[in-house]
């Protein structure tokens, strides 16, 4: 189906829903397509439980089917249970011959954090094609006899119905009526949340807030990720008056770094692409292609000196705009780097509040954006020849993302952050960073705190910056840092604690709902701990959760006993 089609049917489905026979009654009702939706339902399986996942993608899976291969995963050790399992069946596929059917297993070698680490019994393999995470999903959904509604959205208006502070049913836009007992929001968007009346906010909170010092609007430290000293951000060079190139925006002199905001970092998808001849699809310009687009990529592409490149010939990744990290059969999973990149900065703000037809709206900019960056790599002849030749041996896969819209490209959009629960516990930069612990801890994070650009906006010097990004994994904040002699004043956090808090509401607001993915946490706080591993474990948390809270009879979840879910998670009573 052509792209522009592919929308149009799906902005009509988002509108009216599916026709979909259905609705009914459950022990717990759970909302999303993600990992957590589907680690929650293996749960609550297992548990006795019955459960119903209604997924408004029809691809299950997330960003672990859509694309996102290199799995983000920081210490391995911190994960066991479901995230685990899925990550050794991950290993036992690519142990299969019959898998691997564009090149051998022993010319494969996943570079990177992301090296098959062995475990006790068997390995985990952490690199993977979206295709075979799908294909596992897929048979976890048949092996445990799962029940997924695809293709059901919420009613994000009228769809709620709360009785005596829990939710009763959800209805979707198809009229189906879903009743449960526990209800989980397992979305990237927290729309069940949302509409649950649940506190939440979207943006950056100010550091002040919660005692923090890397959240908030970040100038001066988004140091990673940036433009070439120089870049013009005028139409016609060093002309104000012929207006500021797409999605730069003014100078903001009055908001300090530190300070609040509603913006929110940029999405991409996570290109899969490949440079076998016999499964590659060319890069194509799309419709409506503007050069204007593109013109800040250009001209950040003119400023590095020709040596650049002829002292980096052998490090090409060092002058590349992406990261191109291999994944088997001669494919990759293609990430935002550089300044100018895969990250469409400035378009994610509406998305997390937008309707159904606007986030159509905006999927279809993201895609028209990145089809775009990609042949501009590969042709303008602008683009310095050893990226463009480089670029030009890539292109998207025929055999992937075949129910997507079309020319190898798929449908989930990389949604990094959206909605924030403010829940029961926040999770702050205080807890990743060790100097503050958690009273119940259910799962790990395990990665650094992490925020791509949010905005790309004129500098006090007239030159085009960009705003937002922080990649920080040390113990130390920058100001006791600053303090340390140099060699001393870096360490590497270890795995944190997340509190169950952090996952349920204030009892006033909800007494029956569990909040996995879009969790209590400020900003930055959520950069570390917003991977699809920690979404399968927290998934399974929250069904595990939820199910306790059925069999016991529990009033609300914020009433679970603590140490019954800790020996049921662990094995291992609270003394």
């Amino acid at each position: 189906m052509k792209a522009g089609k592919w929308f149009a049917a799906m902005v009509a489905a988002a509108a009216s829903g599916a026709a979909f026979a259905g609705g009914g009654d459950f022990d717990i009702v759970i909302y999303g397509s993600t990992p957590a939706a589907i680690s929650a339902a293996v749960q609550a399986k297992r548990m006795g439980a019955s459960a119903v996942v209604i997924s408004p993608e029809t691809r299950i899976g997330g960003m672990t089917t859509g694309g996102l291969g290199q799995t983000d995963v920081g210490n391995k050790s911190a994960f066991g249970g479901i995230a685990l399992e899925f990550y050794r069946d991950v290993a036992k596929w690519y142990a299969d011959d019959a898998h691997w059917t564009r090149q051998t297993r022993e010319s494969y070698f996943p570079d990177g954090q992301c090296e098959i680490a062995k475990s006790d019994d068997t390995a985990a393999q952490w690199t993977f094609e979206p295709s075979a995470a799908l294909a596992i999903l897929e048979g976890w959904e048949k092996r445990d006899g799962l029940d997924i509604r695809r293709g059901e959205y919420l009613d994000r208006e009228r769809g709620v119905a709360k009785k005596d502070g829990a939710i009763s049913e959800i209805r979707t836009l198809s009229g189906n009526a879903y009743r449960g007992k526990v209800f989980i929001d397992a979305t990237y968007e927290g729309d069940l949340m949302a509409a649950a009346g649940v506190s939440y906010r979207v943006g950056r909170e100010a550091n002040s807030e919660y005692g923090e010092t890397i959240s908030g609007v970040q100038r001066k430290r988004a140091l990673g990720h940036q433009l070439w000293p120089g870049v013009d951000p005028y139409v016609v060079k060093g002309d104000p008056k012929s207006g500021l190139l797409p999605l730069v925006v003014p100078k903001d002199e009055d908001a300090k770094d530190g300070e609040a905001d509603k913006c929110v970092q940029a999405y991409c998808f996570r290109m899969c692409l490949t440079d076998d001849p016999a499964n590659r699809i060319p890069f194509a310009k799309p419709e409506g292609y503007d050069p204007l687009t593109y013109e800040i990529l250009l001209r950040n592409l003119e400023k590095p000196p020709a040596e650049h490149f002829a002292k980096n010939e052998n490090k090409p990744w060092m002058f590349m705009p992406w990261i191109n990290s291999p994944m088997p059969n001669r494919k990759t999973d293609t990430n935002n780097r550089t300044g100018f990149s895969t990250d469409f900065i400035g378009r994610s703000h509406e998305w997390p509040e937008a309707s159904y037809a606007e986030r159509a709206k905006i999927l279809k900019e993201h895609l028209d954006y990145q089809r775009g960056l990609m042949w501009t790599l590969a042709n303008d002849l602008r683009v310095p020849e050893p990226i463009r030749t480089r670029v030009a041996r890539w292109g998207t896969c025929k055999d992937e993302f075949l129910d997507g819209p079309g020319d190898g490209w798929q449908s989930q959009l990389y949604v990094r952050e959206a909605r924030r629960m403010v829940g029961e516990t926040v999770m702050t930069e205080r807890h990743c960073r060790g100097k503050e612990k958690v009273a119940r801890p259910v799962a790990l994070g395990a990665y650094g705190m992490d925020s791509h650009n949010v905005r790309r906006y004129v500098g006090a010097d007239g030159f085009v910056h960009n705003e937002g990004d922080v990649q920080d994994y040390n113990a130390y904040t920058p100001e006791e840092s600053a303090k340390l002699p140099k060699g001393e004043n870096w360490k590497r956090f270890p795995p944190f604690g997340i509190d169950y808090g952090a996952i349920v509401p204030k009892r006033a607001e909800c007494k029956n709902i569990l909040v996995p993915v879009c969790l209590s946490a400020t900003h930055m706080a959520f950069g570390a701990i917003r991977m699809e591993p920690v979404f399968f474990t927290l998934g399974q948390v929250a069904g595990t959760a939820a199910a306790l809270a059925v069999s016991t009879g529990a009033d609300a979840v914020q009433d679970l006993p603590y140490p019954a879910l800790r020996e049921r998670l662990t094995g291992i009573p609270l003394n």
